[in-house]
């Protein structure tokens, strides 16, 4: 056998080795790869699974979440309208500590008494008629001091509208430094102005006691029924039951409120024209009047010494007070 005889009997003993190398290792080959198959289309599977679970898991998370913010708004709404039928009909009591005065009721009556009294006499000493000098004490002594009550009731709530901004940002830098919200709150009510103070104080006082946080914050709006405090009152509401980011929820709300006041005094500035033309025309008549019993009391004495003349007096002022009643209402832009 030469050399080319050997090399073909190599070469034939390899493929046959091989050959049945394959014939039997075929088999185990082709087992091994549908079993890796099956193992990727388990496993995938198992990966679809986990993904349905996680994805069904958040949707039933955001509907029990949606459920419990829903709870809570029907709440706070019901809540509300008992605060409103609350505000609705408020004692004198509860307007003479809206307006910030520490006097009481009883005390108030006695003031308002006392002046009223006191205008009798001073009318039946310029020698008024009866009937106007009782008129007039009945609205010095009722009207004035219920007046002076609501002025001060307006601009307390005014200035808190001002101020409340910047409290509710010392609220929401804060609860992001780390501090616990009611920190934060006894932080405001000893370093802000009033009434801010004084408020946030009786929230404090208020949890001392045992009242809880949404409680104590409803009770802001009772004492100051302003849309500020109710919005403040519905977040720190919804936040306490369904949870969520506080500092966002706040500092969205001290936008919100930043921007009413731009909003606000954009509005009043467009209606300062209208509203000095009707203090012009409501106090041209008085000032005419005045004028001409300056010049000629002679020729105006007919409207207060005759019956018919102040019986005339009488109907001009009526008139001339819902004549101011419609413009102020039609200048008076109230949200």
């Amino acid at each position: 056998m030469g050399t080319a005889g050997i090399l073909l009997f190599v070469l034939l003993s390899s493929l046959a080795a091989g050959g049945l190398a394959f014939a039997l290792l075929q088999p185990r080959l082709a087992t091994e790869k549908k079993v890796e198959q099956r193992r990727s289309l388990v496993s995938r599977d198992e990966n679809d699974r986990m993904a349905h679970k996680a994805h069904r898991d958040r949707l039933q998370e955001q509907v029990k979440r949606r459920k419990t913010i829903q709870n809570s708004l029907k709440d706070l709404e019901t809540r509300q309208k008992e605060r409103d039928k609350h505000l609705s009909k408020l004692t004198l009591q509860r307007q003479l500590e809206q307006a910030g005065m520490t006097i009481t009721a009883k005390q108030f009556m006695l003031m308002s008494a006392g002046l009223g009294i006191v205008t009798l006499l001073i009318c039946l000493l310029f020698g008024f008629s009866l009937i106007m000098t009782v008129g007039i004490a009945i609205v010095v002594g009722f009207g004035v001091p219920r007046f002076i009550v609501a002025r001060a009731r307006k601009k307390r709530f005014a200035k808190f509208t001002r101020e409340f901004p910047t409290a509710i940002d010392l609220i929401v830098r804060g609860v992001k430094s780390g501090l616990p919200l009611n920190d934060t709150l006894r932080m405001i009510a000893g370093e802000t102005s009033e009434p801010v103070k004084s408020e946030f104080r009786r929230i404090v006082e208020s949890q001392q006691m045992g009242m809880s946080i949404t409680e104590a914050v409803e009770r802001l709006y009772r004492n100051i029924p302003t849309a500020e405090a109710n919005f403040f009152a519905i977040v720190i509401g919804i936040q306490s039951q369904a949870g969520g980011n506080l500092s966002e929820a706040l500092g969205n709300l001290s936008k919100v409120l930043r921007e009413r006041k731009k909003m606000r005094d954009k509005v009043q500035a467009m209606s300062m024209e209208a509203k000095a033309s009707g203090a012009i025309i409501g106090s041209l008549p008085v000032i005419v009047a005045f004028l001409v019993f300056l010049t000629n009391p002679e020729y105006i004495s007919l409207l207060y010494t005759t019956d018919v003349g102040k019986i005339l007096v009488g109907l001009s002022a009526i008139w001339m007070s819902l004549g101011i009643f419609v413009m102020k209402n039609m200048i008076n832009f109230d949200f």
